[in-house]
């Protein structure tokens, strides 16, 4: 099967429970991953799937540990064999719910990425985990991986 990048951008921790229940439910259709808690472009194959886990940081703004890696992603690099996904978390009470992710993947789109499915904005005040979400959610586009 596919070994599966999967890139954290995490304040408070909440995407990376995330990243690694993603990471298992993958494993357990035998899918290799590799979490990734400070991606790093030059350290990422240029070709295979990311899953792109983000929160997101005061005013609409990544998470530290990934601006980097969104910062490197404004050069346009050629990620035109890379399939992707996002995992948006956020609060729905404010303005910029999920704005993270929904940078994350315009800037991924912009490098000519091509998306396996819809980003999915999970609302860390709905009753469910965000990890039970998303899971929930990688359920139904398994395949397409």
């Amino acid at each position: 099967m596919s070994t599966i990048q999967i890139l954290v951008g995490s304040t408070l921790g909440g995407s990376e429970y995330v990243a690694d229940a993603l990471a298992e439910a993958l494993q357990q259709h035998h899918h290799q991953t590799h979490i990734h808690l400070t991606p790093d472009l030059n350290e990422l194959p240029k070709e295979g799937v990311w899953l792109l886990c983000s929160s997101t940081h005061g005013a609409g703004e990544l998470p530290d540990n990934i601006q980097p890696f969104a910062e490197q992603l404004t050069n346009h690099p050629d990620l035109s064999k890379v399939r992707f996904a996002v995992f948006a978390i956020g609060d729905r009470s404010y303005d910029t719910f999920c704005e993270g992710g929904k940078q994350l993947e315009q800037a991924m789109l912009a490098c000519q990425s091509q998306p396996m499915w819809p980003r999915i904005d999970i609302n860390v005040l709905d009753e469910a985990l965000p990890e039970d979400q998303a899971v929930a959610y990688l359920a139904q586009q398994i395949e397409k991986i």
